[in-house]
């Protein structure tokens, strides 16, 4: 019989909250359901809710009764949070995280390397946002109970899945005893240590390093900006890494690798702790400070993933389906992405509007997905934590020549998150005209998050138009010399042009007796010219083609790609 703890954790600065777990005895006999979600981490609730949101409901089993213990995740990514966005949370995050977008590495007391994450005014979204994975998953629960198409069972652990031929008979033991519950599809987000992935005996890919870390997040009023700090080859750490970010409340991640021979139940020893964070404040010219540890935890980097995500009515996502190391901020965000690819490819299965197949588009576009980010962060694993003494020998002389030399800093790099560009997705056409378009989103990349309308300042009285938002400047010839070249319309790339103009603000009255003004619409064709009456209130090119096109469910307010269509 199940039992898991029913005390809160502990926290100096968050709220555990303990929840009734579900039982069987005090429900009726559970029919078949559409989709079972095992895991109530970001993965499986991301997925639910992106499910909801294509109509198709979802039951979700959790082992425990409470969030995460730890901060655990604290960096998002500005692609995690649009995603996010979809799923009606990003505004909590947003009100309650600290954006950033500046990183440093330090070596020898000196600053080597400043990482600059490319930012616009426009921009929803800032490239990083640091918050706590307990808010993070209080949010998400909020979205889910709120939502009449998930049901959450707290206190549920999977202990056995049988698999038919349309449908998997999983076993759920609870603190009342076991039940049975069939599900045409069962999504497996049960973490690192997946006991679904265990039970069908399933193999990942892929490496595995010998270093480990310790992290620790602690209360402390340090008086330095929310950035990235990366320290190499400390006195007090010699030949290792330490990491540090802030929190919301006034806490601080410290990240920092352990000397070799050294275990894990050293490293979490009080004293060990208190005197290695000691020395790292120390370092940065705080000896002294009063700290209170929050919690502390242990970790390795590892690059593993399994070769196929998608196992009978079994599918996996998340930490379930891949190990991949933190350095890049790669887990949570990873998840994130997995849980919305899958959410949509399983709706459309679910739904009857695609047949079983498309599936295995999910499974690829995801196993190359993580297939990448372990080329990626693999170069960061090896430069933060060298495997061999050939490695060393080349980051020590990275680290040596950067004091002096600018062409090597580059390499200090930390490879951020990024979305993941689906070029070779199955769902691409293979005979389209893309090569004529060398700007705006890539095959199967997401389009870029805006905010629209931030510059437009207060209309004077009267009847006025912007005139600098119209057609009407060199730009645009440009576009239409385009056009004519490549025998293609322009589209919203005109329009997106035409609203990132800087420049000051040029209203125009309206002239009496005047109807209208022409200029060349967005989508004809070069050299035709159209009336178009001025807008009674300051109106966007952008606007007007967005109202052309056809905009991803859920986000009119993106930036859209060209509009794509034969001469």
């Amino acid at each position: 019989m199940h039992r898991p703890t029913t005390e809160a954790r502990p926290s100096i600065y968050y709220d555990y909250k303990v929840h009734k777990p579900w039982l069987p005895s005090a429900h009726a006999t559970q029919e078949r359901k559409k989709v079972v979600i095992a895991g109530s981490g970001p993965a499986g609730m991301v997925a639910a809710l992106e499910l909801a949101r294509h109509g198709v409901p979802s039951v979700i089993v959790t082992s425990e009764l409470q969030v995460s213990q730890g901060s655990r995740a604290i960096v998002f990514t500005r692609r995690s949070m649009e995603i996010l966005q979809q799923v009606e949370t990003a505004d909590r995050m947003t009100e309650n995280g600290l954006p950033w977008r500046f990183g440093n590495s330090y070596y020898r007391g000196q600053r080597v390397f400043r990482m600059e994450a490319p930012h616009d005014a426009d921009d929803r979204f800032f490239p990083m946002l640091n918050i706590q994975q307990q808010y993070m998953e209080e949010y998400l629960l909020d979205a889910c109970a709120a939502n009449p198409l998930i049901d959450l069972r707290w206190g549920n652990k999977v202990i056995g899945v049988e698999q038919e031929e349309d449908f998997a008979r999983i076993e759920i033991d609870t603190p009342h005893g076991a039940y049975t519950l069939e599900t045409e599809w069962l999504v497996a987000a049960d973490g690192g240590r997946s006991p679904i992935r265990t039970a069908l005996n399933l193999q990942m890919e892929g490496a595995s390093y010998e270093g480990f870390f310790v992290i620790a997040d602690i209360k402390i009023d340090l008086p330095l900006p929310t950035e990235r700090l990366a320290y190499f080859d400390p006195d007090w750490n010699p030949g290792n890494t330490i990491l540090m970010h802030r929190e919301p409340h006034g806490i601080w991640r410290v990240d920092y690798q352990l000397p070799a021979g050294e275990t894990p139940e050293q490293a979490l020893q009080p004293e060990s702790l208190k005197a290695r964070i000691d020395a790292q404040l120390a370092m940065i010219g705080h000896a002294g400070a009063r700290w209170e540890m929050d919690w502390c935890s242990m970790y390795s980097a590892r690059t593993l993933t399994l070769p196929d995500y998608v196992h009978g009515r079994v599918l996996f996502t998340g930490d379930a389906a891949h190990l991949l190391p933190i350095f890049g901020v790669r887990g949570a965000n990873t998840a994130f992405q997995d849980a919305q690819s899958l959410g949509w490819h399983l709706a459309f299965v679910a739904k009857g509007l695609a047949t079983e197949k498309l599936l295995g588009n999910y499974s690829a576009e995801r196993v190359g997905a993580a297939r990448e980010i372990i080329e990626e962060a693999g170069k960061s694993t090896r430069f933060m934590a060298p495997p061999s003494r050939g490695f060393r020998l080349l980051r020590d002389a990275v680290l040596s020549l950067s004091m002096s030399e600018e062409f090597v800093r580059p390499l200090y790099h930390w490879r951020t998150s990024r979305p993941h560009e689906y070029t070779d997705s199955v769902l691409n056409s293979a005979g389209d005209d893309d090569a004529l378009f060398r700007s705006g989103p890539a095959h199967g990349a997401p389009p870029q998050n805006i905010r629209l309308g931030r510059r437009l300042p207060a209309r004077p009285p009267g009847r006025w138009f912007r005139a600098d938002l119209f057609h009407r400047s060199s730009g645009d010839s440009r576009v239409a010399a385009g056009r004519r070249r490549r025998g293609a319309r322009a589209g919203c790339s005109a329009a997106r042009d035409c609203c990132r103009r800087r420049g000051p603000s040029r209203w125009r009255r309206r002239e009496p007796g005047r109807r209208g003004r022409t200029f060349p619409p967005p989508l004809r064709r070069a050299g035709q010219r159209r009336r178009v009456s001025a807008p009674a209130r300051p109106t966007c090119l952008r606007t007007l083609a967005d109202a052309r096109c056809h905009a991803p469910a859920g986000r009119p307010q993106h930036r859209l790609a060209p509009v794509r269509r034969a001469s």
